[in-house]
């Protein structure tokens, strides 16, 4: 049975870099996509980046587009969120999940009817100003 653990997450000052991995164990990721998804404080949990199981299809949300990356290491069976020029409101802990496909509405207003309920524990991102 799939399972995931996300690491990397810390504090650190605005326009600074940070990156999170997804560590899958008991599947491999050839069979799952993975999206990234993060709740604030006092928020609802909201998609950031999604990426398919081959890599070949990647999404995300405009808030963080242009600023994080995504990627897929099948090798590995990780999944990492490169994030860049971090501001205050990307503040939050954030959570791997597998999803049913990578696609705009997977990391929409509709990210939960693609969650297939295996999530990670999370890590915090905390953005200091």
């Amino acid at each position: 049975q799939l399972q995931l653990a996300e690491s990397g997450g810390g504090l650190v000052q605005p326009g600074g870099s940070l990156r999170l991995s997804c560590a899958a164990s008991g599947s491999t990721l050839d069979y799952y996509a993975i999206g990234w998804f993060r709740q604030a404080p006092g928020k609802a949990r909201e998609g950031v980046s999604c990426i398919s199981s081959s890599g070949s299809t990647i999404t995300s949300a405009d808030s963080v587009k242009g600023r994080f990356t995504i990627s897929i290491d099948n090798a590995k069976n990780t999944v990492d969120l490169q994030m860049n020029s971090l501001r205050p409101e990307d503040t939050s802990v954030y959570y791997c999940g597998a999803i049913s496909k990578c696609s705009t509405g997977a990391v929409g207003g509709t990210w939960n009817y693609y969650v297939l309920d295996v999530w990670g524990k999370g890590t915090l991102v905390t953005g200091s100003s």
